[in-house]
């Protein structure tokens, strides 16, 4: 049967800054995302805002990072809240140009310095009579809270999203020691897209020089075709981490 292709991409925008942190370089960002096509943008290490930085830098944009990168391209966004200090907020956003019919974001710290989110949003695609979820997810840095993090993103899946609806997640899982995979298939269904084409995850970090498989993209009741690590020029100037995009067919 003919299907609906969705082409998503994610990415850790390393907070609008360079590989080094040395510039600022969102509007740079935000030409070579344009210039993928994607339907969906799983985005972490987003800024809502940050009082200090947009005294320091010119080119700071007077809205939000994810409304900035949104622009006129993806008409609808959510963003999850998830770090806040005193200059301002860090979290993941959800970018897409279809109709978000409701979202939430769920709190997964792990009593630790780390504060951590999962971004579940719920999308009306035209042609496809279910609605369709996606999750943007950042997991943390220890491996004792990915792994409590991983258990909630499956509490999430299991008790508010329909066994045969199309799920994508997609995000920065920090999961050096690929320990994710097996929880999510055994207790959810979900697949990686990479493993899946060429037998392992992709290389995604450091992006100069991949050797970490940390981002990831899992679909179920889904299939996905030409997954791809976006190529290092531009990209590898643009985030410590390498985007992923795929064609998701549903």
């Amino acid at each position: 049967m003919p299907c609906v292709s969705l082409k998503v991409l994610t990415m850790n925008v390393h907070k609008g800054f360079n590989f080094l942190n040395r510039k600022f370089i969102l509007t740079e960002l935000r030409e070579a995302v344009r210039q993928v096509g994607a339907d969906v943008l799983f985005l972490q290490e987003v800024l809502g805002s940050h009082a200090r930085h947009a005294k320091r830098f010119a080119n700071w944009p007077a809205i939000s990072q994810y409304e900035f990168l949104a622009d006129t391209l993806w008409p609808n966004f959510a963003y999850g809240r998830n770090a806040v200090y005193p200059d301002g907020d860090h979290g993941n956003a959800l970018l897409s140009k279809f109709p978000i019919i409701r979202f939430d974001n769920l709190d997964v710290g792990q009593h630790g310095d780390e504060q951590r989110g999962i971004l579940h949003a719920v999308l009306s695609v035209a042609g496809i009579q279910q609605d369709v979820h996606v999750c943007c997810i950042h997991l943390g840095l220890a491996e004792r809270h990915r792994y409590a993090q991983t258990s909630l993103l499956c509490e999430l899946i299991e008790k508010s999203i329909p066994a045969d609806a199309p799920l994508i997640v997609a995000g920065d899982f920090n999961d050096w020691r690929l320990r994710v995979h097996s929880m999510l298939a055994a207790r959810t269904g979900l697949s990686e897209v990479f493993a899946h084409s060429y037998g392992a995850a992709a290389r995604t970090f450091p992006a100069r020089l991949p050797v970490l498989r940390l981002d990831r993209i899992y679909v179920r009741n889904a299939e996905a075709h030409a997954p791809m690590v976006l190529p290092r020029k531009p990209w590898a100037h643009l985030s410590d981490h390498a985007p992923l995009a795929a064609e998701v067919c549903i």
